[in-house]
């Protein structure tokens, strides 16, 4: 038996049932992980401190206490999650050497929860960039191409997934940073609603549009995780006292009497013929088991990428003004004054995409061009928030390809910035709205490359964007 092609929900009743111990899982992640090293997956990893947490679980087991709902079971975090002891890099130089005084809300969560922390996961540099080649420690790959990108940010949180050496990960979602790559590498992804899960402790991109959430090998796993991140936080004032239900509860409902909203929108040309032909496949199976298909309308969608990376932008420039060489990170060697010092500091510590945003940001934000651009911006958001709001009452969920292409290969994009940010066109307005959607593989192109379907819901209605895309797993099992 093969522990590590289990799910997650399997190998907790393999725990439970005493089949096997949560020290044996941590060797076998290890064995893996140095198996797959070529991945370059992960930034850290910590064998020891996983194998003291894992035989504390197993005795506790073993007395017959009662353990979390992750009771033993291996994880990885992004590396822009803190977590008290280990570095937090956010894959970038200026960070390349902190340690964390302090837990993440959602790693208190998952420690509270009896995880096992085991590493964390490479990504783009402060979560900016669609290919996670962005990092200052070398791009991730693709497990199922190694001649591909995982998709960015979580690129490191997707790929560690799909290598099988974790049973989950926690990604952030700021425009599409957790669906892309799990689109790309094949597995399950969700950007839960805007202040569903807590941001604390979490290094911040764009605060008004970070979301937390988990990237698991299946829907189930996912809801589990989710039941354990979600609620409300005092040290978060963005997070919402929206009761959290149990994300489990209608998995097994099915989707008849379902109504699904297509908008005519996401089908535009930029769409790959074979990810259209399997979105649409996919479809005609939802209305053959039961759901309805109702027609949409997102007239200003096309504006939503636009509207991000103003946003996005203006956002970072302000949250990665504290990176400054003085109070922690990379510090000039030599400089004349604090103005230099903070120039050479920020010069030598960020990568190139980082400065770009940051240039962007302040430009956006600058006197004679904060109405023209972000003021705008602003109020375009508006918009879109009212038309997905509008569009989600007349149906249960949307429906809509994560992204236009399977992944493309490692450097195809990096000289080709716009073209690079045209993959994010159909997660980014999500961020935009603040709605919940997840990503699960609905095929693959001639190549044997996963796509990607991105199912969009309610605010708030996490359960039923599970329900419907765990009908849509189990029946499809067999094309896995």
């Amino acid at each position: 038996m093969d522990y590590l092609d289990m799910t997650l929900t399997e190998v907790l009743d393999a725990l439970n049932a005493g089949e096997v111990t949560s020290q044996t899982l941590v060797k076998l992640c290890f064995d893996k992980i140095k198996q797959t090293e070529e991945l370059n997956a992960l930034n850290s990893t910590y064998f020891d401190m996983a194998m003291a947490r894992a035989k504390e679980l197993d005795e506790r087991r073993a007395n017959g206490q009662k353990l979390g709902a992750l009771g033993g079971v291996p994880v990885v975090l992004k590396d822009n999650i803190n977590l008290i002891g280990t570095k937090t890099t956010c894959a970038s130089k200026f960070l390349q050497n902190f340690v964390s005084p302090y837990n993440a809300t959602v790693a208190q969560k998952l420690i509270d929860a009896d995880a096992i922390v085991i590493g964390k996961a490479n990504m783009d540099e402060f979560a900016m960039g669609s290919s996670n080649e962005n990092s200052a420690f070398g791009p991730v790959k693709n497990p199922v191409d190694t001649t591909r990108v995982p998709g960015g940010s979580s690129g490191g949180s997707a790929a560690t997934v799909a290598a099988k050496q974790c049973f989950a990960s926690l990604g952030t979602d700021t425009g599409g940073s957790i669906r892309e790559p799990s689109s790309f590498c094949g597995v399950v992804g969700i950007k839960p609603t805007y202040g569903r899960v807590s941001r604390y402790g979490v290094v911040a991109f764009a605060s008004s549009l970070d979301q937390v959430g988990p990237i698991t090998r299946s829907v189930k796993d996912n809801a589990l995780m989710l039941n354990v991140l979600a609620g409300q936080d005092p040290m978060d004032m963005t997070s919402s006292n929206q009761p959290v239900e149990d994300f489990t509860s209608k998995l097994d409902a099915g989707v008849k009497g379902i109504k699904i909203g297509v908008a005519k929108q996401f089908f535009t040309d930029a769409l790959s013929s074979e990810v259209r032909q399997s979105l649409e496949t996919a479809l005609d199976w939802y209305k053959q088991n039961g759901a309805e298909i109702v027609e949409v309308d997102l007239p200003s969608l096309d504006t939503a990428l636009a509207v991000y990376y103003i946003l996005s932008s203006a956002e970072a420039a302000s949250n990665l003004a504290r990176f400054d060489g003085v109070k922690y990170g990379v510090r000039a060697n030599q400089y004349d004054d604090v103005v230099d010092l903070y120039f050479k500091s920020r010069t030598q510590g960020f990568g190139k995409e980082v400065k770009r945003r940051i240039m962007l940001g302040n430009y956006v934000l600058s006197s004679g061009y904060y109405d023209a651009f972000y003021r705008k911006a602003k109020r375009v958001q508006k918009v879109i928030r009212n038309e997905f709001t509008n569009a989600l009452q007349n149906c249960d969920v949307l429906i809509s390809p994560t992204t236009a292409n399977p992944a493309f290969k490692l450097g195809e994009k990096t000289n080709d910035h716009v073209a690079m940010y045209l993959t994010d066109i159909f997660t980014v307005p999500i961020n935009i709205a603040g709605v919940p959607a997840l990503s699960i593989p609905c095929g693959k192109n001639s190549e044997g490359l996963p796509i990607g379907m991105q199912i969009i819901g309610k605010h708030f209605d996490e359960a039923t964007i599970y329900q419907v895309a765990n009908a849509f797993e189990q029946s499809h099992k067999e094309d896995k």
